[in-house]
């Protein structure tokens, strides 16, 4: 019996799974280690935890006091977190592809008293600015070996490994598990329970308050959204765990329902690790749907004959056999057996390289663009895709399981209003919750606007950027761009994303963006034409097919020119580009472009870690190639 009210907080979630749903023997989390994977108990994660718990309570930290992460996911983290919960302190997790200003600035504005830390590169980053953020009084490195770093060293705070920790605070237990118990059922709903630094595509990064009646109500809603979860499930994990989304969609769900937690050792091993785990549901981003979805293409059709007639085949049989089903009928005679031979063919074979076991997968951080969906739809692969922000804790909406609208981010979750806002007027245009949904309802777009549970505590230390989002009626302001479609979220971009061309229209890149980057040769799509006659764009190729094309080697692109100027691959470019724009209105079509030899990234702040465009740095920063562009077009026609 699964005991969860809205009042639960986050450490009595695996404390009820021990106690209504699996032994404390039974498996929780695996990992790694060398070459096998190794399984931990729920006991061990309940031991180890305490073993935090009290060594931070022997060190003096008390309820609201913050204390940091910068770490790969791992069962370290969990540890951590479960630590820090139980006695009401406050998990700061950081991501660990931030500069070190970024790092800095969180650490010095969050007051953080410990920071958690996951390799020696992160170690050494954190060395170098750790005596500029006067409230950081420990430093606890998860690995062996790390005393070498700090040679000619002169720390304020002392540095103890995780290892050393947990054995001090297991000497601890005896003085302090009867005031560790009391503790944790102190904790409130309303209590903060984590500070999440925003990203952001512009500005300064804001801390957002998320409580534990936050997550909790979040998680809860999503599972009723979502019942087919149960405690058999085993998540592969991947996506960090800094980030809002994984917390919730796979770490918080599994302390809930008691589903297993596997880690991925890295993104580069994470098509092997899925074959190892065989997982049962995984949280993903678009971007990697998008890659297995031009991979499974490209080895369908590349050999061409025959066994390419096949591939297609089978996939025009899933297309008509997922449209029958979304129809609400039944297949025929004829198509069943016809979706039986290409299952057999064709789509077990992709299966196979996931695990073969999965559920569904849930996408996240991103839209999805609508031919990767249905693609994965007409395999018999669900993806559920989310909308939500880390001010909403996230989730928002979600795809129900039985009803799938691709190109939307699903039905609004239990308990929460969401509207659309005319941008101009500020008319509200339209509010539905969960319990109005129609599935024929339509409306016209405008910003979205939610009000409700998943609202945030606020920004931290920030009142007036709070009130700035959260208005007198308790609405809070997403930026985003959305619409009401067949009772579903659609969301069309970010307000501050829009570009207004020199003759007033307005163009919003990510769904223009998303149809050029169709293109296997395509790795990332910059748009750009704000208060421009026309729409230009900075593209990066993809490196494999750029290898597989024109034989490109290493040394290709560790050249120092930013950009490539060969005639042939822009050509090559541009033929698809060609191809693709007939599906866009011509004041959205690219007339010209760069080609970028290396992606944008996070360690060049291009882009932020949820992978999404800093704009404004990008325009600023290519400036100069971005003038040029224009000018050379123009003195060609």
């Amino acid at each position: 019996m699964n005991l969860i009210t809205e009042s639960t907080t986050i450490p009595r979630l695996l404390r009820n799974v021990v106690n209504h749903v699996h032994s404390e023997d039974n498996t929780f989390l695996i990992h790694k280690v060398k070459d096998s994977w190794e399984e931990i108990s729920y006991k061990e994660v309940l031991d180890k935890s305490d073993a935090v718990s009290c060594y931070l309570l022997e060190m003096g930290i008390q309820k609201g006091d913050r204390c940091a992460l910068i770490i790969e996911n791992s069962p370290d983290y969990i540890y951590y977190d479960q630590g820090l919960q139980q006695i009401g302190a406050v998990n700061v997790s950081i991501y660990p592809t931030l500069s070190e200003n970024e790092v800095e600035y969180i650490l010095i504005d969050s007051g953080a008293r410990t920071i958690l830390v996951g390799n020696p590169y992160l170690f050494r980053k954190i060395l170098k600015i750790a005596n500029n953020c006067p409230n950081l009084q420990r430093v606890i490195p998860v690995f062996d070996d790390y005393e070498k770093s700090l040679v000619n060293t002169n720390l304020n705070a002392g540095v103890l490994s995780f290892k050393k920790l947990i054995e001090e605070g297991n000497s601890d237990i005896s003085n302090f598990k009867a005031k560790l118990n009391v503790i944790r059922e102190e904790i409130l709903p309303s209590d903060l329970s984590s500070l999440i630094y925003t990203s952001g595509t512009t500005g300064i990064p804001k801390g957002v308050m998320l409580t534990h009646s936050n997550f909790v109500q979040n998680v809860l809603c999503c599972l009723e959204q979502i019942p087919v979860i149960d405690e058999n499930e085993t998540f592969l994990s991947f996506l960090p765990l800094s980030h809002v989304f994984e917390r919730t969609a796979t770490y918080h769900v599994c302390i809930t329902k008691g589903c297993k937690i596997a880690f991925s050792q890295s993104l580069e091993l994470l098509a092997k690790n899925m074959g190892e785990v065989r997982p049962t549901v995984m949280s993903c981003v678009p971007r990697l749907l998008e890659r297995i979805h031009d991979k499974a293409m490209k080895n369908g059709t590349s050999a061409g004959g025959t066994k390419a007639k096949i591939f297609l085949w089978a996939i025009e049989i899933g297309k008509k056999n997922r449209q029958v089903l979304e129809s609400g009928k039944k297949p025929n005679f004829i198509l069943s057996m016809q979706h039986s031979l290409a299952e057999k063919l064709v789509f077990s074979k992709i299966k196979e390289k996931t695990g073969g076991r999965l559920k569904f997968m849930l996408s996240g951080g991103a839209a999805l663009p609508k031919n990767v969906g249905e693609f994965f739809g007409n395999l018999g692969i669900k993806i559920l895709e989310g909308f939500g922000l880390t001010e909403t804790s996230p989730v928002m909406s979600v795809t129900e399981y039985h009803r799938q609208v691709y190109g939307t981010v699903g039905r609004i979750i239990p308990g929460i209003e969401v509207g659309i806002q005319d941008v101009e007027t500020k008319e509200i245009i339209s509010v539905q919750t969960h319990n109005t949904f129609d599935e024929n309802f339509e409306c016209s777009e405008g910003e979205v606007i939610v009000r409700g549970h998943c609202v945030m505590k606020g920004y931290w230390n920030k009142p007036e950027e709070t009130a700035q989002v959260i208005d007198s009626e308790g609405w809070f302001h997403t930026g985003d761009v959305g619409r009401f479609y067949k009772g579903n979220l659609q969301i069309t971009d970010r307000i501050k994303n829009m570009l207004v061309n020199a003759y007033g229209k307005n163009i919003y890149p990510t769904p223009v963006e998303n149809t050029y980057l169709k293109s296997p040769k395509i790795e990332q799509l910059f748009l750009i034409g704000d208060k421009r006659e026309y729409i230009t764009a900075i593209i990066t190729p993809s490196k494999e097919s750029l290898q597989e094309t024109f034989g490109m080697k290493e040394e290709f692109f560790q050249r120092p020119e930013q950009f490539i100027d060969d005639a042939e691959i822009v050509n090559w470019i541009a033929q698809d580009l060609k191809r693709l724009s007939t599906e866009l209105a011509k004041f959205e079509r690219i007339k010209s472009f760069l080609v970028k030899r290396n992606p944008f990234t996070i360690e060049e702040g291009e882009i932020t870690p949820t992978l999404k465009a800093k704009r404004k740095v990008i325009e600023k920063k290519y400036a100069s190639q971005i003038n040029d562009l224009y000018l050379q077009t123009v003195e060609s026609n």
